[in-house]
């Protein structure tokens, strides 16, 4: 008991190797949930195209070029002019934190607030940029599943299944992004709501650590929330500005479709591309409140299931789907967990930023 309460202490004063211990752990359970995946998947890399496979690499770029874009565009709004390239590494950074902390993107919100801090950018203001990017995230994704009802429609795959799917991700995009709006464009509304948030997230804390009757401050929470209203109001003054962050929001979804496509190609699978679309939204959107890391286990049996809803057997979708998931994880989490490695480890610097004057 005592040698692990020294190595508890000496976790909470080493709060960088903390973290990176739970990295790796994170990625230990990554790779047993997803073993039987994984030799699935190399069983199977001897019947596809590997050429077509490579194709993924330039695509993972473009949707990464995208984002970085995106961010760049968001901050221009707030008042910061920042460097493409810290953009582009903190968005692969991102990807890894999102991907082996699963938590619907909570942890890759804070993470991100912690590494833009810097001259003019406070929490609030990258958290701001972070919600606003997820928002144009969920909204252009409505124009790909109008696209992919299209293309379904054209060759005859639409069913009642797939038009309830379609109108349920629609509804759910729209009504949440408007009541999150709803709640942060009002000082009064935001100060209530996370508050009260806040309020039951300490209750729930106390359950498990008694001696803690406010492990988060809510005096210092409300004034959080009262900056993110005041970033949020700035960025609502115009706009308009939105208009080409939106396109590289649509953007950076449209890549990542293909990035599937492309397996299918590789398996020499010529597939409708509507269904592909809509099976990537169901997997993303349930694999965002998944437990397991990368939402193993749901996002492969619900993109399979939609997959044959929309006619294309599970033969077929199932080892698509399992292969693009391990080769993109093979593309992207490398270099992330490399890019968050470092990033841990940096003296505490400003990001390389050019405030507008």
């Amino acid at each position: 008991m005592k040698t692990m309460s020294k190595f508890s202490s000496y976790l909470a004063r080493n709060w960088k190797v903390a973290v990176n211990v739970l990295t790796l752990a994170a990625l230990v359970l990554l790779v047993v949930f997803s073993w039987n995946q994984l030799a699935q998947t190399f069983h199977n890399l001897f019947r596809v195209h590997a050429w077509a496979l490579l194709l993924i690499i330039p695509v993972e770029y473009l949707n990464y070029d995208a984002q970085a874009r995106l961010y760049k565009g968001l901050f221009e709004i707030t008042g910061n002019k920042l460097e493409y390239w810290p953009l582009f590494k903190s968005s692969l950074e991102l990807n890894f934190v999102n991907s082996v902390f699963p938590s619907g993107g909570v942890t890759g919100i804070s993470y991100f607030g912690m590494r833009m801090r810097g001259a003019d950018i406070t929490g609030a203001k990258a958290t701001v940029v972070q919600l606003l990017k997820l928002a144009l995230l969920f909204l252009s994704f409505e124009v790909l599943i109008v696209l992919g009802i299209f293309f379904l429609a054209v060759e005859g795959h639409m069913n009642s299944i797939i038009l309830l799917v379609a109108g349920s991700l629609t509804t759910l995009l729209v009504v949440g992004t408007a009541g999150f709006a709803f709640i942060i464009g009002s000082r009064q509304r935001i100060s209530s709501f996370f508050t009260w948030c806040t309020v039951q997230l300490n209750k729930l804390i106390h359950l498990v650590r008694p001696q803690h009757h406010e492990t988060i401050n809510i005096e210092r929470a409300r004034a959080i929330f009262d900056d993110l209203h005041d970033n949020y109001m700035l960025v609502r003054k115009d706009w308009r500005a939105l208009k080409w962050p939106f396109v590289q929001a649509f953007l950076a979804n449209f890549w990542e479709v293909v990035a599937v496509y492309i397996v299918y190609i590789a398996f020499g699978h010529l597939v409708n591309f509507g269904a592909v679309i809509i099976a990537y939204a169901v997997a993303n959107f349930a694999g965002l409140v998944s437990i397991l890391p990368g939402g193993i286990g749901v996002y492969e049996g619900l993109m399979t299931l939609v997959l044959a809803a929309s006619g294309i057997p599970s033969a077929v979708g199932l080892p698509v789907t399992v292969m693009y998931r391990i080769v993109n994880m093979l593309v992207q989490l490398p270099p992330g967990y490399y890019l968050y490695h470092v990033a841990l480890h940096m003296p505490k610097e400003p990001p390389n930023l050019q405030t507008e004057g």
